[in-house]
This record gives structure tokens, sequence and C-alpha cells, in this order.
């Protein structure tokens, strides 16, 4: 007679710190705790992230400095630090590992991970197991997180979120009464185009989703709105990754800090972002067959324009003046408030196969190349660059303009 094993149901967890960049800020200067505190981005000119304490003053993420003075006179403002950030973000995610076999690094401040053990791991009941767990992450590293745990990543995600701060919810015994009390917005994965969508038809809360016919809800918002479907049903069709799927498309740019439609100024951009996407180019291993520019207007707008390269490449002159042309075709009318490059399609370059009329590799280039590779990888980054960045010394001379958060490897989100 065979022997029947009962199958152990998996169930997954997402921690998501709370208020992270303050909260690492506060790990390191702890006079900061209790007060209000603002995180400015790299051009200091807007909150990026607030404690719970400036959100009560009304200060929003992407108010301008200024108008947050106002709100809050007495807040303490501080520039982002991303490679302090991650220092404890791999710390968050090392902690994990000790008490799951897989664990996403979903972004710099979240992470799903298997909770299935949790109750052996510590010798505990299951929702005790997941209070040890916040205690754990914030006793040894310092960072407050709420945790949700359910059979899916959806569910697991809507649990931590409606649980901060500081807080656990573990959703696994009937949770209608608790998706009739989240909007549909909460949804990861809808968006305010999607969740107008869904209003039209009456769809308002989760359980209104949840409810809704499966094809139509798939014909609304395609395969991913019938994924979420059948996660808000317990049934996991999204799995936790433990490793990042390769790049289908690498950027690199943002916000410029001062608008301007100084030529010289614009083209420092170019090379300063040209040499931020290399540098992704070549740790990934990858070439790209196409630049995209993409610009947005001070005054309101914006442009975009392609190139596609004679052959695949992560050559700095080739990409840079590829990106010159394409500057010089969008004859910019008025000041350039943001600038994006993007290298798409991208292959593998153990597996490009040169075409007949290939001009080859330019031994002296790639030499330079390396000698400049080298130079910035043992003294400091940007320390060698291209003489077009001369023209952006006020963002050199800023050192939190040195790492962002896109530079933090292995995130699934970006």
């Amino acid at each position: 007679m065979p022997i029947m094993r009962s199958m152990k149901k998996r169930l997954i967890g997402h921690l998501d710190a709370d208020c992270f960049y303050v909260s690492a800020e506060r790990v390191r200067f702890p006079f900061l705790r209790g007060q209000p505190v603002g995180v400015l981005g790299n051009q200091g000119a807007c909150v990026i992230a607030k404690s719970y304490e400036l959100k009560a003053k009304g200060v929003s993420t992407g108010m301008p400095i200024w108008d947050a003075a106002k709100l809050c006179p007495e807040a303490v403002f501080v520039k982002r630090d991303f490679r302090w950030y991650e220092v404890l973000s791999r710390k968050m995610l090392d902690l994990l590992h000790q008490v799951s076999p897989r664990v996403e690094y979903y972004s710099i401040d979240e992470m799903f991970f298997d909770a299935t053990d949790l109750p052996q791991v510590f010798g505990l009941p299951r929702d005790e197991a997941v209070t040890e767990l916040q205690r754990r992450m914030l006793e040894e590293i310092g960072v407050p997180a709420s945790i949700g745990i359910a059979a899916t990543k959806t569910l697991a995600k809507l649990g931590s979120d409606s649980a901060k701060p500081f807080g656990c919810r573990v959703l696994l015994e009937d949770p209608d009464s608790f998706l009739q009390s989240q909007p549909v917005g909460e949804l990861c994965g809808i968006g305010r185009r999607s969740e107008q969508k869904l209003a039209e038809h009456g769809i308002l809360t989760c359980w209104d989703f949840s409810q809704a016919d499966r094809l139509f809800i798939r014909n609304l918002l395609t395969i991913k709105g019938e994924a979420l479907w059948y996660e808000l049903h317990g049934d996991s069709v999204q799995s936790i990754l433990t490793k990042r799927p390769p790049h289908k498309c690498i950027s690199r740019g943002g916000s410029l800090g001062k608008a301007t439609a100084d030529p010289r100024r614009l083209t420092g951009w170019v090379a300063r972002n040209t040499e931020r996407l290399i540098e992704e180019l070549d740790y990934y291993q990858v070439f790209t067959q196409r630049l995209t520019m993409m610009l947005e207007f001070k005054e309101g707008g914006g442009w975009s324009g392609s190139v596609s390269l004679m052959e695949p490449t992560a050559s700095f002159n080739t990409l840079v003046e590829a990106g010159k042309m394409l500057m010089a075709e969008a004859n910019v009318p008025t000041r350039v408030s943001h600038m994006h490059l993007l290298a798409e399609p991208l292959c593998f370059r153990r597996m490009v196969q040169r075409n007949l009329f290939s001009r080859g590799n330019n031994p002296r280039s790639e030499r330079l190349a390396a000698v400049k590779r080298l130079i910035n990888e043992k003294v400091g980054r940007f320390v060698v660059r291209s003489g077009d960045t001369l023209h952006l010394p006020d963002i050199y001379e800023d050192t939190t303009n040195r790492y962002d958060i896109c530079d933090v490897h292995g995130k699934m989100c970006f």
C-alpha cells in the first residue's frame, strides 16, 4: 500500500523596510530619531523620502525643499547616500538568507522570501516567528520593517503594505474581509490608468477584483491582470526569483537638476549618461544595437529619437557620437529638465557574430577603455572621464552624484 505524504503549503513573505532612506540615516545618525527628517535627491532640490513625522506635517514625496521647509521649519534635510543604503540593504538580504533558502531582492528596501519554515527556524508558532524576524531585523541592523505572510506574492505585499508602520499581517484563513478593505489601486501592478478602467466597471476594491470574471479581467488588463486575479485567490503564479532575469533594456539618465538649453552642458550630460550606460553594459557583458534618447522640457513636452548602430557595440566613442547626433536632431527648442539614454535590444557579447562588413574592434580604443575602467575601479568612479563632462563641474563636485539607486545591482524592479 503506497504511503501518502501530506504536502506542506508553501508560504511567501514580503519584508518592506519602513521609511528606508530615513531609517538608514538614523542608523548612523541616532540623533535623527523622533525628528522630522527628509532625504533630498541628488540635486538637493526635492524630497525623495520622508519620515512619518515629516509626512504628518503635510510634506509629500517630490515636494521642493523650499515648500517642505515652509511646512516644517524644524525639519532636518539630508542628501541621499545610496552607497550607505545599499550597505544596509545587503545586510537585510543576508539576514533573510539565514532564515530562508529562497529570497528575491525585489528592490533596495523590499524582499520576498519563502516563509514556509519560519516556525521551525525560530522554534516558535507562526505568528510569533514572523514577529521574531521583525525584531531581529531591527535589533541587528537597526531598520524597522513591516512583514506580510500569505500564499502568494500579491497577498503578501498587500499584507505588509497595510501593516505599516512596523507591523505584521498574516493572510491565510479567509482574507475576504481584508480584501474588501483594500482599494484596488493598492495592488502592485495596478497603476492609475488600470485603476480608472476598473472603476468604470464598478471594480473599486481588491475584493471586487477577485470576484470579477477572470476572462473579463484578462481582456481588460492582459495576462498580467489575470495573474493578479489568480494570486488574490491564493493560487501562486508569481514565483520567488532568486536571480535577476537578463535585461531587455538598460537605461541611464534622469533629472539634470537645473534645467538648461546650454549646448555645452547638454553635451556634457550626453557624455555622462553614456559613460554610466557603458558601465552597465560592461557589468552585464552585453552589447546594444540601438541607442534611444528621451528628453523632457522644463516648459512642458518632450522629444525622443533613436539611431540604429552599424553593429552591436559598447564602445564609448560610438555611443557618445550617436548621442550627440540625436541631440543635434532634437534641435532643443527650450530648456531640458530630464534626459534618458536607452540601450536596446541587447545581446550577450559571447554570442555576437560579426557581419561580413564589420569594421572590427579598434585595439587602441579598447586599450584606452580598459585603462580608464581599471583606474576608476581602483581610484574612484569618474576619476577618468570624458572631457565633455568638464562643463558639469557642479555635478562632479557633489559626491552624492557618484552613486545612484540604479547602481545597486541584482534588484528585480529595475
